[in-house]
């Protein structure tokens, strides 16, 4: 009983810590996450004060002497601040982190990170994309989680041995490649 106490605990601890959000919950509950940027463009006073749960992808991140900027790629998330995947429309938005609470390192918080985070909308904020003119929504940051970095792995597939790797006698179990490739028929004998 002991030994099943020693395997159930912890697999429910793991079950449980699984479904955790990765932001606080009170915020996730008041927080608007479903968010739509041509509203929010065409009638800012209205959302102005609301707090909002952003996901996105790092595009620049700058240290001013007042605050940190991150210019990011929207990405929405679900109940739980995980991100679901970049959508079809391309949007960005500013998000301000106050320099009372600290720094957010352009090394750390840099291009191509994945970002979830719980800002409060001040306004709009005019830029460029490129040569374009753009409306960025303006956040200011409540609570950030930065994800982790997803790694590149290169895998070397197993070796299997040839399909007929009985048909020569002496070598059962061992088939060296160029001995299976000359021994084999081919597909056009009668």
């Amino acid at each position: 009983m002991k030994k099943f106490l020693f395997v159930i605990i912890p697999v429910f601890f793991l079950f449980i810590l699984s479904c955790a959000p990765v932001l606080r919950k009170e915020v996730m509950d008041v927080a608007i996450r479903d968010v739509s940027f041509s509203d929010i463009k065409q009638n800012p006073a209205f959302y102005r004060g609301k707090i909002f749960v952003l996901g996105g992808i790092i595009v620049n991140t700058r240290a001013t002497p007042e605050d940190s900027l991150i210019e990011a790629l929207y990405v929405p998330v679900d109940s739980r601040g995980y991100l679901k995947g970049v959508g079809t429309l391309h949007n960005r938005f500013l998000a301000i982190f106050p320099m009372e609470s600290g720094l957010l390192d352009p090394m750390v918080f840099r291009p191509q990170r994945e970002i979830t985070l719980a800002g409060e909308f001040i306004g709009t904020r005019e830029g460029k994309i490129d040569e374009m003119d753009y409306v960025y929504p303006l956040f200011r940051i409540k609570e950030l989680y930065l994800w982790e970095e997803k790694k590149e792995y290169y895998i070397v597939p197993y070796y299997y041995e040839p399909y007929p790797y009985w048909w020569d006698y002496p070598y059962w179990g061992y088939r060296p490649y160029w001995r299976w490739r000359h021994s084999v028929p081919p597909p056009y004998w009668w």
